[in-house]
């Protein structure tokens, strides 16, 4: 979906249609853009920006807080499109998925003209815009659905792959962050053709067991089969401080509060007694922006354990503290046989 969240409070209400809106926190209580119009992008406002810093970029943007109940419900239409030319659907979230139509007998079996018939019928039916990648493998619909955005779709087919993949820049790989990038461009490394000069040994020994996944991916190779039942990885919750906190004693006094929050969403999930916790994790956010992560292994989130790794986390930086999270990581295999898991909580 094109910038779903800004596209529809601009469907709900016509008089945003056009002007640079964006879904976020409130600029005031250090809140951030979830997502944003492309009236709002061409001033160089992006998701995950602050929304104060947005509002400086644009003075006339309008901010709104996110209706999740409206988005989910917008989001559980387009899946039933789907679901009309294909049973195999892997969401990704509430506005992305992926689809394999290799078994759709509509328009005789042809995946560009099945992108086109859903994108129709999405703008007919909601009223909102859609964008299309169809190629032969998740990575490159992945690429592809970015290409010709918005309201857009891009084919790569079988044979265009080689040619493709060759001058993709590296950075439109699945995996490759900042990091990763910034590794590869310093050893002149920037699209897939100068990747494939690199043996899968020469990879392995910079990347690690990621290495094996870049030799694939450069080549455009992708075997993923799509998960039609996704089972959740994590549970976390987080705050953002009007005024950054100081010290472990004003750090530490903020986790009981934390700790209510996420035991509510817990409870909330239906995952409690059902999936089994492994990790406690504690996220910190200092005020130069710079983040930590600290873990344990576990299976029970408690104060005490939260504090400890807290104490450990605030070693690692002296800046004060603007945001503070906890979560847990869960195992691979459910506590009850045969429990499939597909959940979204925001």
């Amino acid at each position: 979906m094109d910038c779903f969240f800004a596209a529809v409070e601009a469907l709900d209400d016509p008089g945003l249609a056009g002007k640079p809106i964006a879904v976020g926190g409130d600029p005031g209580r250090r809140g951030v853009i979830a997502t944003c119009s492309y009236e709002a992008r061409e001033f160089g406002i992006h998701s995950a920006m602050a929304s104060a810093r947005a509002i400086k970029l644009c003075p006339d943007l309008q901010i709104l807080p996110p209706r999740f109940e409206r988005y989910k419900q917008l989001s559980r239409q387009i899946r039933e499109i789907y679901s009309q030319y294909t049973p195999i659907i892997e969401p990704l979230s509430l506005d992305e998925a992926y689809l394999d139509v290799s078994g759709c007998d509509q328009y005789q079996g042809s995946a560009t003209r099945i992108a086109e018939a859903i994108r129709g019928q999405i703008d007919n039916e909601l009223g909102l815009t859609a964008s299309a990648g169809i190629a032969p493998n998740k990575m490159l619909a992945k690429v592809a659905s970015d290409w010709n955005k918005p309201n857009g779709q891009f084919v790569i087919t079988p044979p265009e792959v080689e040619a493709f993949v060759w001058q993709l820049p590296v950075t439109k790989l699945f995996g490759v962050g900042k990091v990763t990038a910034q590794k590869l461009h310093n050893q002149q490394v920037k699209s897939c053709g100068d990747l494939q000069g690199w043996s899968e040994q020469q990879l392995q020994g910079q990347f690690g067991s990621f290495g094996a996944r870049l030799y694939q991916l450069c080549r455009g190779l992708d075997d993923r089969p799509l998960q039609t039942q996704r089972q959740r990885k994590s549970l976390s919750v987080e705050r953002t401080f009007l005024a950054d906190k100081v010290g472990f004693e004003q750090c530490g006094a903020e986790i009981d509060g934390l700790l209510a929050t996420f035991e509510q969403r817990f409870d909330a999930s239906g995952l409690s007694g059902k999936v089994p916790i492994t990790t406690l994790v504690m996220k910190i956010k200092f005020a130069d922006f710079t983040q930590t992560t600290v873990q344990q292994h576990g299976n029970k989130p408690s104060l005490d354990v939260y504090l400890s790794l807290l104490r450990e986390g605030l070693g690692r930086n002296s800046q004060a503290v603007r945001l503070l999270g906890i979560g847990v990581r869960f195992g691979t295999e459910p506590l009850d046989d045969g429990l499939q898991l597909g959940l979204d909580i925001d």
